[in-house]
């Protein structure tokens, strides 16, 4: 198994040091994400007007591509995120639909550029819906 030493839209070699050193680890953490996150976008996309459902979604996103080294992304999820949650607490702030689809274009980005080292790696990884 070849593991990139990089990878357009992670921080790889931070991710690794997360991972105990192991670049092994990363890389099936990587096909972890690859395939929790093939059918992401429209069940986030389905979310939209549920504030609740949707800082779920984003979090869940937010936090996997930190564990991964998606660094821009996690960040980009944590603004969506956080007013989402200012959202929740009653606070009735905007989310700009440009942050949403900023945040779809980082998704589509990363999620691309993972899926697409996993398949020339000969591993399988799912598609994205």
């Amino acid at each position: 198994m070849a593991v990139p030493t990089s990878l357009n839209g992670f921080d790889v070699a931070p991710a690794v040091d997360r991972m105990l050193g192991q670049p092994e680890l990363w890389w099936q953490a990587v096909g972890l994400f690859v395939d929790h996150f093939a059918g992401w976008e429209p069940v986030w996309l389905a979310t939209r007007g549920d504030d609740a459902a949707e800082c779920r979604q984003v979090h869940a996103l937010r936090s996997a591509a930190a564990n991964v080294g998606a660094s821009h992304l996690s960040c980009v999820a944590t603004v969506l995120e956080e007013l989402l949650s200012i959202r929740l607490a009653g606070r009735p702030v905007p989310v700009p639909a440009s942050l949403r689809w900023y945040l779809q274009d980082c998704f589509r980005e990363v999620w691309q550029a993972a899926a697409e080292a996993r398949w020339s790696d000969g591993l399988p990884a799912a598609r994205a819906a």
